[in-house]
């Protein structure tokens, strides 16, 4: 690749549900096929890949960005990736506790869930799909909630409107 270094941070995994299908070292694999100067693979409310993604992300001489992609209840949808390992053990403390509240293979957070782990993380809010009215107020809300970093996403869908 040429140009301006680019890093995708919305890869999902074959962890993720009906969403992904790629093993979590082949995305890290092709990656660098690719010359991308990074990956982020943030599946759905789950880091069941990482370690496999970080031994091919090594194999491979990529950068790796670990963290997930958080469905909090009510309907907002943030990627989340620790700054340190502190923060790294808040991930996965959160998703721990979303895990226990729901039936085997679900995940239950809450905006509140979110903050009592927020520090150390980067979040990056994913506009809803279809929009909603209420997902600025949501934003606002949680811009004021959280001092650490916040910043929306976006992305082409590859739709004939766009």
């Amino acid at each position: 690749m040429s140009g301006v270094p680019y890093a995708e941070l919305q890869a999902v995994s074959n962890f993720s549900f009906l969403r992904g299908a790629s093993h979590a070292e082949e995305l890290v694999e092709e990656a660098a096929r690719l010359g991308l100067a990074a990956i982020g693979i943030a599946d759905r409310n789950t880091l069941a890949g990482a370690v496999r993604a970080h031994m091919a992300a090594k194999r491979a001489g990529i950068r790796l960005l670990t963290g997930a992609r958080l469905d909090l209840a009510g309907g907002v949808s943030l990627l989340c990736y620790p700054r340190d390992r502190a923060a790294y053990g808040r991930l996965c403390r959160l998703l721990t506790l979303g895990q226990r509240r729901a039936a085997k293979g679900g995940c239950v957070l809450h905006r509140e869930d979110l903050l009592a782990h927020a520090e150390g993380q980067v979040l990056i809010a994913l506009p809803p799909e279809p929009w909603r009215e209420d997902f600025e107020t949501e934003l606002s809300g949680l811009r004021r909630a959280h001092d650490g970093p916040l910043y929306l996403a976006a992305h082409m869908l590859y739709r004939g409107g766009d």
